[in-house]
Protein backbone atom coordinates (compact mmCIF):
# COMPACT_ATOMS: atom_id res chain seq x y z
CA UNK A 1 0.00 0.00 0.00
CA UNK A 2 1.29 3.97 -0.62
CA UNK A 3 0.14 6.80 1.59
CA UNK A 4 1.18 10.39 0.70
CA UNK A 5 1.23 12.83 3.16
CA UNK A 6 2.83 15.88 3.84
CA UNK A 7 5.30 16.82 6.53
CA UNK A 8 7.00 19.94 7.79
CA UNK A 9 10.31 19.39 8.36
CA UNK A 10 13.25 21.58 10.29
CA UNK A 11 16.14 22.13 7.92
CA UNK A 12 18.31 20.94 10.80
CA UNK A 13 16.57 17.52 9.21
CA UNK A 14 15.64 17.90 5.65
CA UNK A 15 18.38 15.31 4.63
CA UNK A 16 17.94 12.87 7.27
CA UNK A 17 15.79 10.22 5.81
CA UNK A 18 15.49 8.30 9.30
CA UNK A 19 13.89 11.71 11.00
CA UNK A 20 11.25 12.04 8.17
CA UNK A 21 10.59 8.46 8.13
CA UNK A 22 9.82 8.57 12.16
CA UNK A 23 7.55 11.43 11.35
CA UNK A 24 5.64 9.67 8.74
CA UNK A 25 5.04 7.12 10.92
CA UNK A 26 4.00 9.24 13.87
CA UNK A 27 1.27 10.62 11.31
CA UNK A 28 0.58 7.44 9.71
CA UNK A 29 0.34 5.47 12.96
CA UNK A 30 1.73 2.81 11.93
CA UNK A 31 5.16 0.86 13.47
CA UNK A 32 8.49 1.71 11.39
CA UNK A 33 8.74 -1.89 9.95
CA UNK A 34 5.91 -1.76 7.53
CA UNK A 35 7.86 1.34 6.55
CA UNK A 36 9.81 -0.53 3.18
CA UNK A 37 10.60 2.79 1.50
CA UNK A 38 9.59 6.55 0.82
CA UNK A 39 9.33 8.61 -2.21
CA UNK A 40 9.86 12.37 -1.89
CA UNK A 41 7.34 13.91 -4.30
CA UNK A 42 7.54 17.54 -3.53
CA UNK A 43 10.02 19.71 -1.76
CA UNK A 44 9.34 23.79 -0.81
CA UNK A 45 10.27 26.22 1.83
CA UNK A 46 7.48 27.77 3.92
CA UNK A 47 9.41 30.74 5.53
CA UNK A 48 5.78 32.62 6.46
CA UNK A 49 6.47 32.29 10.57
CA UNK A 50 9.64 32.52 12.18
CA UNK A 51 10.68 29.75 12.08
CA UNK A 52 11.53 28.16 8.34
CA UNK A 53 10.71 25.27 7.51
CA UNK A 54 10.33 22.72 4.50
CA UNK A 55 7.08 21.13 3.48
CA UNK A 56 7.37 18.11 1.69
CA UNK A 57 5.29 15.80 -0.12
CA UNK A 58 6.21 12.16 0.65
CA UNK A 59 4.99 8.78 -0.52
CA UNK A 60 5.10 6.11 2.17
CA UNK A 61 5.53 2.55 0.87
CA UNK A 62 3.49 0.79 3.41
CA UNK A 63 4.49 -3.47 3.09
CA UNK A 64 5.50 -2.42 -0.35
CA UNK A 65 8.51 -2.17 -1.90
CA UNK A 66 9.14 1.40 -3.25
CA UNK A 67 8.77 1.56 -7.52
CA UNK A 68 10.22 4.65 -8.40
CA UNK A 69 9.00 6.27 -11.66
CA UNK A 70 11.99 6.54 -13.84
CA UNK A 71 12.00 8.05 -17.63
CA UNK A 72 13.60 7.31 -20.81
CA UNK A 73 12.54 8.76 -24.13
CA UNK A 74 11.37 6.73 -26.87
CA UNK A 75 13.46 7.83 -29.70
CA UNK A 76 13.18 6.76 -33.59
CA UNK A 77 16.31 6.65 -35.41
CA UNK A 78 15.10 9.33 -38.45
CA UNK A 79 17.92 9.17 -40.43
CA UNK A 80 15.75 8.79 -43.30
CA UNK A 81 12.39 10.61 -41.71
CA UNK A 82 10.33 13.77 -42.93
CA UNK A 83 12.61 16.88 -42.26
CA UNK A 84 11.48 19.51 -40.40
CA UNK A 85 13.26 22.89 -40.36
CA UNK A 86 13.61 23.67 -36.87
CA UNK A 87 15.05 27.47 -36.54
CA UNK A 88 16.64 28.17 -33.51
CA UNK A 89 18.81 26.38 -31.01
CA UNK A 90 16.71 27.28 -27.64
CA UNK A 91 14.87 25.23 -25.32
CA UNK A 92 11.81 25.38 -28.03
CA UNK A 93 14.40 24.68 -30.45
CA UNK A 94 15.77 21.69 -28.91
CA UNK A 95 12.86 20.45 -27.49
CA UNK A 96 11.19 20.44 -30.79
CA UNK A 97 13.75 18.88 -31.91
CA UNK A 98 13.56 16.06 -29.66
CA UNK A 99 9.74 15.56 -30.30
CA UNK A 100 10.66 14.88 -34.05
CA UNK A 101 12.44 12.06 -32.78
CA UNK A 102 9.77 10.60 -30.58
CA UNK A 103 7.61 10.98 -33.82
CA UNK A 104 9.80 9.90 -36.54
CA UNK A 105 10.62 12.76 -38.38
CA UNK A 106 14.18 14.68 -39.08
CA UNK A 107 14.51 17.68 -37.41
CA UNK A 108 17.07 19.88 -38.95
CA UNK A 109 18.14 22.67 -36.32
CA UNK A 110 19.64 26.00 -38.01
CA UNK A 111 21.19 28.02 -35.37
CA UNK A 112 22.88 31.17 -36.11
CA UNK A 113 25.40 31.19 -33.28
CA UNK A 114 28.06 29.03 -31.91
CA UNK A 115 27.97 25.37 -29.99
CA UNK A 116 27.45 25.97 -26.44
CA UNK A 117 31.17 25.72 -25.19
CA UNK A 118 32.61 27.79 -28.52
CA UNK A 119 30.07 30.69 -27.65
CA UNK A 120 32.43 31.03 -23.90
CA UNK A 121 34.76 32.69 -25.86
CA UNK A 122 32.62 35.37 -26.98
CA UNK A 123 30.99 35.54 -23.71
CA UNK A 124 33.89 36.40 -22.41
CA UNK A 125 35.01 39.20 -24.80
CA UNK A 126 31.30 40.65 -23.61
CA UNK A 127 32.99 40.72 -19.72
CA UNK A 128 36.09 42.17 -20.42
CA UNK A 129 36.29 43.83 -23.41
CA UNK A 130 32.95 45.28 -23.86
CA UNK A 131 32.32 43.74 -27.12
CA UNK A 132 29.50 42.13 -28.78
CA UNK A 133 29.24 39.80 -31.23
CA UNK A 134 26.31 40.14 -32.50
CA UNK A 135 25.52 35.73 -33.88
CA UNK A 136 27.29 34.97 -30.34
CA UNK A 137 26.51 36.26 -27.26
CA UNK A 138 24.52 35.95 -23.93
CA UNK A 139 21.02 35.34 -26.07
CA UNK A 140 22.29 33.90 -29.78
CA UNK A 141 23.85 30.52 -29.50
CA UNK A 142 23.84 27.07 -28.66
CA UNK A 143 20.77 26.46 -25.82
CA UNK A 144 19.63 29.83 -26.62
CA UNK A 145 19.62 32.82 -23.88
CA UNK A 146 18.59 29.86 -20.70
CA UNK A 147 22.15 28.50 -21.18
CA UNK A 148 24.37 31.14 -20.03
CA UNK A 149 21.87 33.01 -17.65
CA UNK A 150 20.99 30.47 -14.94
CA UNK A 151 18.42 27.91 -16.07
CA UNK A 152 15.62 28.52 -13.86
CA UNK A 153 12.80 26.31 -14.03
CA UNK A 154 9.69 27.70 -12.38
CA UNK A 155 6.79 27.78 -14.76
CA UNK A 156 3.25 28.20 -14.40
CA UNK A 157 2.45 26.57 -17.75
CA UNK A 158 1.02 23.23 -16.20
CA UNK A 159 -2.04 23.46 -18.85
CA UNK A 160 0.29 24.27 -21.84
CA UNK A 161 1.81 20.77 -21.62
CA UNK A 162 3.68 18.19 -19.85
CA UNK A 163 6.02 19.94 -17.71
CA UNK A 164 6.99 16.60 -15.55
CA UNK A 165 8.51 15.08 -19.30
CA UNK A 166 10.51 18.20 -20.15
CA UNK A 167 12.09 18.33 -16.43
CA UNK A 168 12.45 14.19 -17.00
CA UNK A 169 14.27 14.82 -20.17
CA UNK A 170 16.62 17.57 -18.38
CA UNK A 171 17.60 14.93 -15.82
CA UNK A 172 18.10 11.96 -18.40
CA UNK A 173 20.71 14.60 -19.76
CA UNK A 174 22.61 14.84 -16.52
CA UNK A 175 20.07 17.63 -14.74
CA UNK A 176 20.10 16.86 -10.44
CA UNK A 177 16.79 14.44 -9.81
CA UNK A 178 16.34 17.43 -7.07
CA UNK A 179 14.69 19.39 -10.27
CA UNK A 180 12.35 17.14 -10.05
CA UNK A 181 10.83 17.81 -6.64
CA UNK A 182 11.27 21.28 -5.77
CA UNK A 183 8.90 23.77 -5.80
CA UNK A 184 11.47 26.08 -7.43
CA UNK A 185 13.63 24.16 -10.04
CA UNK A 186 17.02 25.22 -11.30
CA UNK A 187 20.24 23.76 -12.62
CA UNK A 188 22.76 26.35 -12.85
CA UNK A 189 24.40 28.51 -15.74
CA UNK A 190 27.87 26.08 -14.91
CA UNK A 191 26.10 22.74 -15.31
CA UNK A 192 23.52 23.36 -18.25
CA UNK A 193 25.97 23.42 -21.22
CA UNK A 194 26.91 19.98 -20.34
CA UNK A 195 23.40 18.85 -20.13
CA UNK A 196 22.47 20.82 -23.83
CA UNK A 197 25.61 19.19 -25.43
CA UNK A 198 24.15 15.86 -24.47
CA UNK A 199 21.00 16.62 -25.70
CA UNK A 200 22.54 17.76 -29.35
CA UNK A 201 24.67 14.95 -29.43
CA UNK A 202 21.32 12.55 -28.81
CA UNK A 203 19.44 14.00 -31.97
CA UNK A 204 22.40 13.63 -33.84
CA UNK A 205 22.62 10.26 -32.92
CA UNK A 206 19.08 9.91 -33.53
CA UNK A 207 19.54 10.91 -37.45
CA UNK A 208 18.95 14.78 -36.96
CA UNK A 209 21.11 17.46 -37.84
CA UNK A 210 22.54 20.72 -36.16
CA UNK A 211 24.08 23.83 -38.51
CA UNK A 212 25.56 26.28 -36.40
CA UNK A 213 27.12 29.58 -37.60
CA UNK A 214 24.17 28.88 -39.93
CA UNK A 215 22.34 31.94 -40.15
CA UNK A 216 18.51 32.23 -42.08
CA UNK A 217 17.96 35.35 -44.65
CA UNK A 218 15.24 34.00 -46.34
CA UNK A 219 12.21 31.63 -45.58
CA UNK A 220 10.80 30.11 -49.11
CA UNK A 221 7.72 29.82 -49.86
CA UNK A 222 5.05 28.80 -53.03
CA UNK A 223 1.52 29.53 -53.32
CA UNK A 224 1.26 29.69 -49.53
CA UNK A 225 3.26 26.88 -48.46
CA UNK A 226 6.43 26.82 -47.15
CA UNK A 227 9.44 24.87 -49.19
CA UNK A 228 13.02 25.66 -47.12
CA UNK A 229 15.01 28.56 -46.33
CA UNK A 230 18.02 30.24 -47.59
CA UNK A 231 21.27 30.98 -45.31
CA UNK A 232 23.77 33.47 -45.29
CA UNK A 233 26.64 31.16 -46.42
CA UNK A 234 24.93 29.87 -49.56
CA UNK A 235 23.03 26.98 -48.26
CA UNK A 236 19.69 25.89 -48.64
CA UNK A 237 17.05 23.42 -47.16
CA UNK A 238 14.38 22.32 -48.25
CA UNK A 239 11.07 21.18 -46.11
CA UNK A 240 7.41 21.42 -46.08
CA UNK A 241 6.90 22.30 -41.81
CA UNK A 242 9.51 25.11 -40.40
CA UNK A 243 9.19 25.87 -36.63
CA UNK A 244 10.59 29.53 -36.20
CA UNK A 245 11.73 29.35 -32.48
CA UNK A 246 14.55 32.05 -33.03
CA UNK A 247 14.37 33.90 -29.31
CA UNK A 248 13.01 37.66 -28.22
CA UNK A 249 16.33 39.02 -29.66
CA UNK A 250 16.35 37.85 -33.38
CA UNK A 251 15.04 41.21 -34.68
CA UNK A 252 16.28 40.27 -38.32
CA UNK A 253 13.57 37.65 -38.27
CA UNK A 254 11.20 40.18 -37.88
CA UNK A 255 12.36 42.53 -40.56
CA UNK A 256 12.19 39.40 -42.65
CA UNK A 257 8.37 38.87 -42.09
CA UNK A 258 8.07 42.47 -42.64
CA UNK A 259 10.07 42.36 -45.79
CA UNK A 260 7.57 39.48 -46.68
CA UNK A 261 4.41 41.38 -46.07
CA UNK A 262 3.65 38.94 -43.23
CA UNK A 263 1.68 39.23 -40.37
CA UNK A 264 2.96 40.77 -37.34
CA UNK A 265 1.64 42.58 -34.06
CA UNK A 266 3.11 44.58 -31.32
CA UNK A 267 2.86 43.13 -28.03
CA UNK A 268 3.29 44.55 -24.77
CA UNK A 269 6.56 44.02 -23.23
CA UNK A 270 8.43 45.20 -19.55
CA UNK A 271 10.67 47.36 -19.11
CA UNK A 272 12.92 48.51 -15.83
CA UNK A 273 16.06 47.90 -13.90
CA UNK A 274 17.94 44.90 -12.53
CA UNK A 275 18.26 45.80 -8.76
CA UNK A 276 21.35 43.89 -6.63
CA UNK A 277 21.35 43.35 -3.70
CA UNK A 278 23.92 41.89 -0.92
CA UNK A 279 22.75 38.26 -0.64
CA UNK A 280 22.64 38.65 3.28
CA UNK A 281 20.11 40.94 3.34
CA UNK A 282 17.96 39.03 1.14
CA UNK A 283 18.51 36.30 3.42
CA UNK A 284 17.69 37.93 6.61
CA UNK A 285 14.60 39.52 5.75
CA UNK A 286 13.11 36.25 4.35
CA UNK A 287 14.84 33.49 6.67
CA UNK A 288 14.24 36.19 9.94
CA UNK A 289 17.61 34.75 11.07
CA UNK A 290 21.02 36.89 11.00
CA UNK A 291 22.63 33.94 9.61
CA UNK A 292 21.16 31.78 6.87
CA UNK A 293 21.22 28.32 8.20
CA UNK A 294 23.52 25.44 5.86
CA UNK A 295 20.49 23.72 4.78
CA UNK A 296 18.36 26.57 3.24
CA UNK A 297 19.30 27.81 0.22
CA UNK A 298 19.94 31.95 -0.59
CA UNK A 299 16.79 33.30 -0.23
CA UNK A 300 14.35 34.15 -2.94
CA UNK A 301 11.69 36.88 -3.41
CA UNK A 302 9.06 37.91 -5.33
CA UNK A 303 7.44 41.47 -5.43
CA UNK A 304 4.41 43.08 -7.01
CA UNK A 305 2.69 46.82 -6.09
CA UNK A 306 0.41 48.78 -7.75
CA UNK A 307 1.73 51.89 -8.64
CA UNK A 308 -0.78 54.93 -10.73
CA UNK A 309 -2.60 52.07 -12.30
CA UNK A 310 0.70 50.08 -12.76
CA UNK A 311 2.11 46.93 -11.92
CA UNK A 312 5.57 47.11 -10.50
CA UNK A 313 6.90 43.32 -10.59
CA UNK A 314 10.28 41.63 -9.60
CA UNK A 315 11.14 39.26 -12.90
CA UNK A 316 13.72 36.20 -12.88
CA UNK A 317 14.77 36.63 -9.13
CA UNK A 318 18.72 35.41 -8.84
CA UNK A 319 19.75 34.01 -5.32
CA UNK A 320 23.43 34.24 -5.15
CA UNK A 321 23.92 35.30 -8.97
CA UNK A 322 25.61 37.73 -11.08
CA UNK A 323 24.12 40.67 -13.58
CA UNK A 324 24.94 39.56 -17.04
CA UNK A 325 25.44 42.26 -20.19
CA UNK A 326 22.94 40.43 -22.69
CA UNK A 327 23.17 43.03 -25.58
CA UNK A 328 22.81 41.41 -28.99
CA UNK A 329 23.90 44.31 -31.19
CA UNK A 330 26.57 46.99 -30.72
CA UNK A 331 25.86 50.35 -28.92
CA UNK A 332 23.03 48.98 -26.45
CA UNK A 333 23.14 48.02 -23.37
CA UNK A 334 20.55 45.20 -21.74
CA UNK A 335 20.98 43.74 -18.54
CA UNK A 336 19.70 39.71 -17.34
CA UNK A 337 20.42 37.84 -14.42
CA UNK A 338 22.14 34.64 -13.84
CA UNK A 339 22.97 31.90 -10.77
CA UNK A 340 25.54 29.04 -10.67
CA UNK A 341 23.96 25.94 -9.46
CA UNK A 342 25.51 26.50 -6.02
CA UNK A 343 24.32 30.04 -6.11
CA UNK A 344 27.00 30.56 -3.77
CA UNK A 345 27.85 34.36 -5.09
CA UNK A 346 27.27 37.49 -2.59
CA UNK A 347 24.92 38.88 -4.65
CA UNK A 348 21.37 38.56 -5.12
CA UNK A 349 19.31 40.19 -8.31
CA UNK A 350 16.19 40.81 -10.00
CA UNK A 351 14.51 42.46 -12.76
CA UNK A 352 12.52 45.15 -11.46
CA UNK A 353 9.89 46.25 -14.32
CA UNK A 354 6.50 47.90 -15.41
CA UNK A 355 4.70 46.39 -18.47
CA UNK A 356 4.75 48.81 -21.57
CA UNK A 357 1.25 48.64 -23.42
CA UNK A 358 0.26 49.80 -26.87
CA UNK A 359 -1.12 53.04 -25.85
CA UNK A 360 2.42 54.03 -24.08
CA UNK A 361 4.14 54.48 -27.76
CA UNK A 362 2.75 56.13 -30.54
CA UNK A 363 1.77 54.15 -33.64
CA UNK A 364 1.24 51.39 -31.40
CA UNK A 365 -1.94 50.15 -32.45
CA UNK A 366 -0.89 50.15 -36.05
CA UNK A 367 2.69 49.68 -36.60
CA UNK A 368 4.01 46.34 -35.66
CA UNK A 369 7.36 47.49 -34.66
CA UNK A 370 6.18 50.66 -32.53
CA UNK A 371 7.45 48.76 -29.35
CA UNK A 372 10.50 47.34 -30.63
CA UNK A 373 12.06 50.24 -32.11
CA UNK A 374 10.99 51.77 -28.01
CA UNK A 375 13.00 49.50 -27.22
CA UNK A 376 16.09 49.94 -28.84
CA UNK A 377 16.04 53.77 -28.43
CA UNK A 378 15.52 52.83 -24.67
CA UNK A 379 19.09 50.17 -24.87
CA UNK A 380 21.20 52.64 -27.27
CA UNK A 381 20.23 55.63 -24.59
CA UNK A 382 21.53 53.55 -21.80
CA UNK A 383 24.46 52.42 -24.00
CA UNK A 384 25.61 56.52 -24.37
CA UNK A 385 24.80 57.04 -20.75
CA UNK A 386 26.96 54.42 -19.79
CA UNK A 387 29.83 55.78 -21.88
CA UNK A 388 30.74 52.73 -23.64
CA UNK A 389 32.02 49.38 -23.38
CA UNK A 390 29.16 48.10 -22.45
CA UNK A 391 29.68 50.01 -18.68
CA UNK A 392 26.13 49.86 -17.52
CA UNK A 393 24.15 53.19 -16.13
CA UNK A 394 23.64 52.82 -12.60
CA UNK A 395 22.69 54.52 -9.36
CA UNK A 396 21.73 53.71 -5.79
CA UNK A 397 18.14 52.74 -5.13
CA UNK A 398 17.32 55.39 -2.18
CA UNK A 399 19.44 58.23 -4.54
CA UNK A 400 17.14 57.33 -7.59
CA UNK A 401 14.07 56.90 -5.15
CA UNK A 402 15.61 60.63 -3.85
CA UNK A 403 16.27 61.74 -7.36
CA UNK A 404 20.03 61.99 -6.53
CA UNK A 405 23.40 61.41 -8.48
CA UNK A 406 24.71 58.68 -6.12
CA UNK A 407 28.58 59.70 -5.61
CA UNK A 408 29.49 56.34 -5.41
CA UNK A 409 28.15 52.84 -6.36
CA UNK A 410 28.51 49.96 -4.01
CA UNK A 411 30.48 47.09 -5.09
CA UNK A 412 28.54 44.65 -7.70
CA UNK A 413 28.21 41.58 -10.19
CA UNK A 414 28.14 43.28 -13.05
CA UNK A 415 31.27 42.46 -14.83
CA UNK A 416 31.81 45.18 -17.55
CA UNK A 417 31.58 47.82 -15.07
CA UNK A 418 28.66 50.68 -13.96
CA UNK A 419 28.60 54.47 -14.01
CA UNK A 420 27.08 56.31 -11.72
CA UNK A 421 23.85 58.41 -13.63
CA UNK A 422 20.55 60.32 -13.03
CA UNK A 423 18.74 56.96 -14.63
CA UNK A 424 15.75 59.91 -14.99
CA UNK A 425 17.82 60.43 -18.26
CA UNK A 426 17.54 56.55 -19.59
CA UNK A 427 13.84 55.32 -18.77
CA UNK A 428 10.75 56.84 -19.50
CA UNK A 429 9.71 59.32 -17.13
CA UNK A 430 6.14 57.15 -16.10
CA UNK A 431 8.63 53.96 -15.65
CA UNK A 432 10.55 55.86 -13.26
CA UNK A 433 7.36 57.19 -11.57
CA UNK A 434 6.30 53.71 -10.77
CA UNK A 435 9.42 52.57 -10.01
CA UNK A 436 10.23 55.44 -7.00
CA UNK A 437 6.43 54.74 -5.60
CA UNK A 438 6.98 50.78 -5.93
CA UNK A 439 10.56 50.68 -4.45
CA UNK A 440 10.38 52.43 -0.69
CA UNK A 441 6.48 49.87 -0.55
CA UNK A 442 8.17 46.96 -1.38
CA UNK A 443 10.76 48.23 1.43
CA UNK A 444 7.71 47.78 3.99
CA UNK A 445 6.69 44.55 2.52
CA UNK A 446 9.99 43.12 3.08
CA UNK A 447 12.46 44.41 6.03
CA UNK A 448 15.88 45.46 4.16
CA UNK A 449 14.94 45.51 1.17
CA UNK A 450 14.66 49.74 0.67
CA UNK A 451 18.71 50.51 0.93
CA UNK A 452 21.11 52.20 -0.81
CA UNK A 453 23.18 49.35 -0.19
CA UNK A 454 21.33 48.40 -3.51
CA UNK A 455 21.71 48.82 -6.87
CA UNK A 456 19.66 50.02 -9.60
CA UNK A 457 21.40 48.98 -13.19
CA UNK A 458 19.99 49.33 -16.38
CA UNK A 459 17.92 48.60 -18.29
CA UNK A 460 16.37 45.35 -18.03
CA UNK A 461 14.41 45.49 -21.42
CA UNK A 462 14.31 41.98 -22.92
CA UNK A 463 11.93 40.80 -20.72
CA UNK A 464 9.94 39.19 -23.59
CA UNK A 465 9.20 39.96 -26.97
CA UNK A 466 7.82 43.76 -28.06
CA UNK A 467 6.50 42.00 -31.12
CA UNK A 468 4.31 38.86 -31.43
CA UNK A 469 3.98 36.76 -34.93
CA UNK A 470 0.31 35.50 -35.51
CA UNK A 471 -0.63 32.17 -35.90
CA UNK A 472 -4.06 29.80 -35.60
CA UNK A 473 -4.81 28.48 -32.05
CA UNK A 474 -5.45 25.44 -33.84
CA UNK A 475 -3.06 23.90 -36.81
CA UNK A 476 -0.49 26.61 -34.66
CA UNK A 477 0.96 27.82 -38.09
CA UNK A 478 0.72 31.52 -39.30
CA UNK A 479 -2.80 32.83 -40.73
CA UNK A 480 -0.78 33.64 -44.28
CA UNK A 481 1.81 30.46 -44.40
CA UNK A 482 1.19 26.97 -44.38
CA UNK A 483 3.68 25.02 -42.65
CA UNK A 484 5.23 27.87 -40.97
CA UNK A 485 5.16 27.36 -36.99
CA UNK A 486 5.89 30.46 -35.46
CA UNK A 487 7.36 29.42 -31.65
CA UNK A 488 7.50 30.04 -28.45
CA UNK A 489 9.54 33.54 -26.96
CA UNK A 490 10.50 35.19 -29.97
CA UNK A 491 6.95 34.80 -31.21
CA UNK A 492 5.45 36.17 -28.10
CA UNK A 493 3.86 32.55 -27.28
CA UNK A 494 6.24 31.60 -23.84
CA UNK A 495 7.74 33.05 -21.49
CA UNK A 496 10.78 30.65 -19.94
CA UNK A 497 13.18 27.54 -20.49
CA UNK A 498 10.23 25.62 -19.70
CA UNK A 499 7.18 27.11 -21.25
CA UNK A 500 9.43 27.48 -24.40
CA UNK A 501 10.51 24.00 -24.16
CA UNK A 502 6.67 22.82 -24.04
CA UNK A 503 5.81 25.35 -26.88
CA UNK A 504 8.37 23.30 -29.20
CA UNK A 505 6.54 20.30 -28.59
CA UNK A 506 3.25 21.76 -28.95
CA UNK A 507 4.34 23.36 -32.73
CA UNK A 508 5.88 19.54 -33.66
CA UNK A 509 2.78 17.62 -32.48
CA UNK A 510 0.61 20.09 -34.68
CA UNK A 511 2.64 18.74 -37.81
CA UNK A 512 -0.04 16.49 -39.85
CA UNK A 513 1.59 13.17 -41.22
Amino acid sequence: MQQEIELSISPDYIYNEDYIIQQGVKKLKVSREKIKGIYVRKRSIDARSRQVVYRIRVVFYINEEPIIDSFTSELKSVHDGKPVIIIGAGPAGLFAAYRCLERGLKPIVIERGKAVRDRRRDLAKINREGIVNPDSNYCHGEGGAGTYSDGKLYTRSNKRGDVHKVLSIFVEHGADQDILIDARPHIGTNKLPHIIEDMRNRILEMGGEVHFDTKVIDILEKFGQVTGIKTADGKSFDAEHIIVATGHSARDIYELFRAKNWLLEAKPFALGVRIEHPQSIIDQAQYHCSTRHENLPPAYYSLVEQVNDRGVFSFCMCPGGIIAPCATEHNEIVVNGWSPSKRNNPHANSGTVIQINLEDVPDAATNSFALLDFQRQIEQQAFQLGGGNLVAPAQRMVDFVENRVSRDLPINSYKPGTRSVDLNEVLPNFVNQALRGALPIFGKKMKGYYTNEAILVGVESRTSSPIRIPRDKETLQHPQVKGLYPCAEGAGYAGGIVSAAIDGINCVDAIKI
